[in-house]
């Protein structure tokens, strides 16, 4: 561990301006949401950033992993790689989800900390509060009441990471953070018919029935539920910013602090795939929770708010899916 490092006692920390000649490491760096860290990151004049695929280095390999922190030394890390999925892939295997993101933390955060990681940014998700949270959603929530079924031991996983941060923040007194970002879409996106969420899922709906001239597109439920969307590439830069200007051991949500019905976001992803037909909803089908909505305050206390509005960001998503159809499988 460096001296520098072991000053810090996760109180007296000072947050500031991040060395952008430092070796900056994500893991996680092809995903939905490393690789807009990195787009930023970069944009940033960060010069020395490191990632790795899966196949490069396997983050559940405890040893591979000591290995490259031995050899890279990163001074900064942005943990984002994880096992993801959606409801069905959880519900059916609840062990993998477990399992394997509890090896990829604690091989990364333990790496770090023998090698003197100096700020380590963990991403976790907002699953990670109760079902039946009062909305919007404080930080404040995290383990007072059941988590969702389908999803649990992804979220125990997660819960799992941030009390290593403050473990870690405890023992050794480093300045570690974690953020919990609310549903995220853009660039880069799972568009699967099996494995995309609901915006994804929508884009790729809407704008197969504009390619094919259907006369009318079919939803699931009622269109109702409440859901909070934050653009990956605001994303990229409340991490950044909560870096360089938060040090505290607690959870900081991150979203834009406003949410839209499901009915309202099919009529965005319509317009925006230029979609005319009819648009109607199989309330046999069920709608899930009722709302689901981020508190935002610190995060906004800190002098952070989204900037990209979900009209433009639908509108540039739709856009680069058209663009990159062949390889999301179009």
């Amino acid at each position: 561990m460096t001296d520098r490092a072991r000053r810090h006692d996760g109180t007296g920390f000072e947050p500031g301006s991040l060395d952008r000649d430092a070796p900056f490491y994500i893991a996680g760096h092809r995903g939905l949401v490393g690789s807009a860290i990195w787009r930023r990151l970069e944009s940033e004049g960060f010069s020395r950033l490191m990632g790795r695929t899966s196949a490069e280095l396997d983050l559940r390999d405890r040893a591979g992993v000591f290995e490259y922190f031995a050899r890279t030394a990163p001074r900064y890390v942005v943990l984002a790689a994880a096992k993801v999925g959606g409801i069905l892939a959880n519900a059916t295997y609840p062990v993998d989800f477990l399992t394997e993101n509890l090896q990829i933390q604690l091989n990364v955060m333990d790496a770090a900390r023998e090698h003197g990681v100096e700020r380590l940014l963990f991403l976790g998700s907002s699953c990670i509060y109760p079902k039946f949270a009062e909305q919007p959603i404080r930080e404040e929530s995290l383990l007072t009441g059941h988590l969702e079924e389908t999803n649990d031991a992804y979220a125990i996983a997660k819960i799992a990471g941030i009390t290593q941060v403050q473990a870690v923040r405890r023992q050794y007194g480093l300045p570690w953070i974690s953020a919990m970002p609310t549903n995220l879409y853009g660039p880069g996106d799972n568009f699967s018919p099996e494995g995309s969420h609901v915006l994804p899922a929508l884009i790729r709906r809407y704008d197969e029935a504009a390619r094919e001239g259907r006369a009318s597109v079919t939803n699931w439920g009622t269109g109702s539920p409440r859901r909070e969307f934050l653009h990956v590439d605001d994303m990229a830069a409340a991490c950044l910013h909560l870096l360089e200007h938060y040090d505290g051991p607690q959870q900081v949500n991150v979203g834009t602090g406003s949410d839209i019905t499901i009915r309202e976001l099919a009529g965005l992803v319509a317009e925006a795939a230029g979609y005319t037909g009819d648009t109607e909803w199989d309330s046999s089908k069920p709608d899930g929770t009722p709302q689901k909505l981020l508190d935002v305050s610190k995060l906004s206390e800190s002098g952070w708010t989204a900037k990209i509005s979900l009209e433009d960001g639908i509108r540039d998503t739709v856009l680069w899916f058209r663009d990159h159809l062949a390889a999301v499988g179009g």
